[in-house]
Parts: C-alpha cells; structure tokens; sequence
C-alpha cells in the first residue's frame, strides 16, 4: 500500500488536528456548494451555446514547449505550453511556470520560439502550472519570461478576470473564435476540494476532410462535459483529443518531503478519497463513445500508470505528448 503522505508526518497532523478538522469541514461545504453551482452552469452554458463558424483549416500542428514527458535535449516539467499553428496563423496556449521554473525558457530557445511568432495567447485556466508560476496565480497574472514578450502587445485570451501585463488581456465568457483560426468551448466550471472553484476553456478546431479536434489544458470540468460543449459548437465528427484529464490514480507529479501534492491536491475531490480506477475507467468509456480517431494524452498531470492504461484500453491512436515534438492532426 502507497501512503499519500509519509508515516513520518503523521505525528503532526495528529497535533494539528484541531485546526485542520474545522478548516477541512468548512472546505467540504464550499465544495458541496460550489458542485451543485458549477453543474447547473456548465448544463446552462451548454443548453444557450450556438454553433461556431469554424473554418475547415487545412492542418494543424502543435508543437510542445513545456510538458513532462521531454524529447532528448529538453527539459521536462509538471506544466503546460504549447504553440498551435494552422494555415490561418498561430497561437500558443499556457505557460508551464512561465519564469519561475527554467522549463520554458530552455525548451523555448532550443525551438527558436518567441512570442512574436504568435497571433495571441490563450490561457486554459488559472492554475500554477498554466499561468506562469504560483506568484502568477496567487495575483492573478500570466507571466511570460521577459524575453519572449512579444515587441507589440498581441491579445491574452484569459477564461476569467485576471491580467497578462504585456498583452492586451480579453475575457472570454461564452464559445467564440480566438485566433488561427480555432475557437474555444468558453469557460465550463468544476468545484475542486483544496483547489476551489475553478473556470477553464478547452480549445476546439475543425480540420478539412478530418472533422473537429479537441484540446484541453486540464480537463477540470471532465472530458465529458467539454465534448458535450464541442458537439454543440461543431456537428463535425470528432476527430482527435488532446490534452491533460487530470488521472494522478497511483501517484503524482512533483512529489515533495514525502507527500505526493497531486494525489491530494490534483483529484478534484476530498483528500480522504482517493481517485480511482473506475473514475479512470467511466472517462475511457466517455472518450471510447465519442471515437477520435487520435488522442495525444498529456503527462504533467497524469501518472503513468493512468497513461499506460489509456494508450491500452482507448480504441484510437493514442501518444503521449513530449516537449520538444510537433504533432500533426
């Protein structure tokens, strides 16, 4: 048996136990509150959306600058960035740590990638490994190493208020085209134990003689309801996925002092329940149901036992992604 946090810590919490219990019953409420508020929206949000003018783009590449999985030569890290170019134009999507980690300022040099070479930035959600940093999300700011920003400030497509110094920040509130030629599925809510209430916005993108291509940062608001928004915006069959599902089943990344942060902080749900095989199982019947011919899974947020487990059972063509690698759909 695994322990989520080493024996050596539980003396401690013993004694913290009078300040901890209070903290995680209050929590427990808002979470409750928060899932029932966060369902009814998505729900809403899904009824009123009307379909996108997606244009057919001729193809579409994304080329990985930060992610755990790392290509020779490249820095792997438990974050996010990638640049997304079509025949219409580019846009890079998240920031890993942005500068407060070395990952995507290595990856990026070594790719010749700088910020102008993209139309705009989109930011999935804000969380740490998306943003910029835990600065970032603590003050509600991307952050992009100063030496990538761009020379005339480009449009930062954020799912919620917040700011992108540098750039000119844009709230996206409902489905919309963003640049390149690809739309996003507008924020989808999900209520997060120890994380709080979180908006996110998954990017979606329709490729001639193919059909509609799917990309999250995360996947909070579950794969589930991000396909039912998708299928709403596009009745294009469903041609690829792409992105993080948030699986840390048997562990997690960025272990520390013996605590494995991602199995508490990452499953979305109280820290005495685990996330489980059959949560894993429920979102591969899901993906398996809509038939992508193509998934390219994510690792920063997904252990690998949860990983090999996909690339098995799921029926299509399934990678995991590296920093370093471009992959086509």
């Amino acid at each position: 048996m695994s322990f989520r946090i080493s024996p050596l810590w539980w003396p401690g919490l013993v004694l913290a136990s009078p300040v901890i219990a209070p903290w995680l019953l209050i929590k427990n409420s808002r979470y409750r509150e928060n899932l029932t508020r966060a369902t009814i929206l998505n729900l809403q949000r899904i009824k009123e959306a009307e379909p996108l003018d997606l244009p057919e783009l001729e193809f579409l590449e994304i080329t990985v600058l930060v992610e755990w999985r790392a290509e020779s030569g490249f820095m792997g890290d438990a974050g996010v960035s990638c640049l997304f170019e079509t025949n219409l134009g580019a846009m890079l999507f998240d920031v890993g740590f942005g500068p407060s980690r070395p990952a995507f300022t290595h990856n990026a040099e070594k790719l010749g990638f700088h910020m102008d070479q993209a139309d705009a930035l989109a930011i999935s959600h804000f969380h740490c490994d998306h943003m910029g940093g835990i600065a970032a999300q603590r003050s509600q700011r991307v952050a992009l190493p100063g030496e990538f920003m761009p020379k005339e400030p480009k449009t930062c497509f954020l799912p919620e208020q917040g700011h992108a110094p540098g750039f000119e920040a844009e709230v996206v509130t409902s489905p919309r085209m963003l640049a390149a030629g690809i739309g996003t599925t507008g924020p989808l809510a999900r209520s997060l134990f120890v994380m709080g209430y979180i908006e996110e916005q998954s990017l979606v993108a329709r490729i001639r003689n193919k059909g509609l291509v799917v990309f999250t940062g995360c996947g909070h608001p579950t794969i589930e309801v991000i396909l039912a928004m998708a299928a709403r915006l596009c009745d294009d069959p469903l041609h690829g996925i792409g992105g993080g599902l948030h699986f840390p089943v048997s562990d997690g990344r960025g272990n520390r002092a013996g605590i494995r942060f991602q199995t508490i902080l990452g499953t979305g749900k109280p820290p005495w329940q685990r996330i489980e095989n059959r949560d894993l199982d429920r979102t591969i019947g899901a993906i398996n149901r809509a038939a992508p011919g193509k998934v390219l899974l994510s690792g920063h947020d997904t252990c690998d036992r949860s990983l090999a487990r996909m690339e098995t059972h799921l029926d299509a063509d399934t990678l995991v992604l590296k920093a370093g690698k471009t992959y086509r759909f």
